[in-house]
């Protein structure tokens, strides 16, 4: 079992996510984002807009992907 933070992931607290894989903790992290956007918490909608904008970019997007995959892997 592996922790990384909302942080960790492009957001915006400390709260901790456990799981066994990457594509675990990136669910986990979405739902988490998905309930700070219907709280409309503004540090997180600011994270959220900052991941918007790596998305218009899909090389930009992946490569982001892949070095949080490789820091979950390293831990």
């Amino acid at each position: 079992m592996k922790t990384m933070t909302c942080k960790q992931l492009g957001g915006a607290c400390d709260l901790e996510f456990k799981a066994n894989t990457f594509e675990e903790i990136a669910a986990l992290s979405k739902q988490h984002g998905m309930e700070m956007f219907q709280q409309q918490d503004k540090a997180h909608l600011d994270a959220m807009n900052q991941m918007q904008e790596l998305m218009k970019d899909p090389k930009v997007m992946n490569e982001w992907f892949e070095s949080k995959r490789k820091e979950f892997d390293a831990l």
